[in-house]
């Protein structure tokens, strides 16, 4: 089930290096120039010279934006190669798939792919352009599973190229946009307004997150907690939102405060999981 993408000057994913992929890049900048579809197959050693050994069946096609927006379920059978039917074992699996709301197991069968369609299962609200902001838009967006949602007031402070997966959202009231975050989504406060990241942590605590970091000093989270707590909320909610954010040990330069938010978002969602005394 290991995939990538490849286009003419770059590719995005990996099967798993080395030889093989160096390979497969190959065949599909061919397939795109012929634009066909084809399956290989390559044993590792007596093919590639990898130790590893074993072999591997590749899957080249060729996808247009048209044919993405034809995939409307989460599970996808197609035909790769040949003129056979598709299997009755792939399309019985493909049925209890969609019955049980649960992705397939990657299956080749007699020239037919049953395969799961991956879609973002997380959702991250990144509120602030800033230096932070934008070393961890990029930190980040290359994550598979992850859907960001970036918001700041000023539409020139996101870079000339918006990472994939990232949708940019300027906007005059940052904290009215709180209320179309799904409840279960992550939210990291990076903004360059004390006043607007009290506002938003105002608006999370009465809107519901999975996660929840706001970057500070302890002295500025110490103000926050007497501040939100004024404002309403109970001392168990407010300690959901993690303040400092990022590893400590890491360093306090925006890419190293990156790398320290990504690993406890990546470790269980826990922001609060490793703290930093940056910004």
């Amino acid at each position: 089930g290991a995939a990538m993408l490849i286009w003419p000057d770059g590719q995005f994913g990996t099967i798993g290096g080395g030889a093989l992929e160096w390979e497969a890049a190959g065949t599909a900048r061919h397939a795109l120039a012929d634009d066909r579809s084809l399956v290989t197959r390559q044993p590792l050693g007596p093919t590639l010279g990898q130790c590893c050994g074993g072999a591997v069946v590749l899957v080249t096609e060729v996808w247009t934006a048209e044919r993405v927006a034809e995939v409307k379920d989460d599970t996808y059978l197609r035909r790769i190669e040949g003129t056979a039917d598709a299997p009755l074992a792939l399309k019985r699996a493909a049925a209890r798939a969609r019955s049980a709301g649960e992705p397939p197991t990657a299956r080749l069968q007699s020239g037919w792919l049953l395969e799961p369609v991956a879609k973002p299962t997380r959702q991250l609200w990144l509120w602030g352009a800033g230096h932070v902001g934008r070393a961890i838009a990029a930190v980040m967006a290359p994550l598979p599973g992850l859907s960001i949602t970036w918001i700041d007031l000023d539409p020139a402070c996101f870079p000339d190229t918006i990472p994939d997966g990232v949708t940019a959202l300027p906007a005059a009231d940052p904290g009215a946009l709180m209320r179309h975050a799904p409840r279960d989504a992550d939210h990291l406060i990076l903004t360059r307004s004390h006043d607007l990241d009290l506002a938003l942590c105002h608006a999370a605590l009465g809107h519901g997150f999975a996660s929840c970091g706001l970057i500070g000093s302890a002295t500025k989270w110490a103000r926050f907690r007497s501040r939100l707590s004024a404002l309403g909320h109970a001392p168990a909610a407010i300690s959901r939102i993690a303040c400092p954010i990022g590893d400590p040990s890491l360093g306090r330069d925006p890419q190293a405060i990156a790398v320290g938010v990504a690993v406890a978002l990546l470790g269980g969602g826990k922001t609060n999981a490793l703290k930093d005394r940056a910004i």
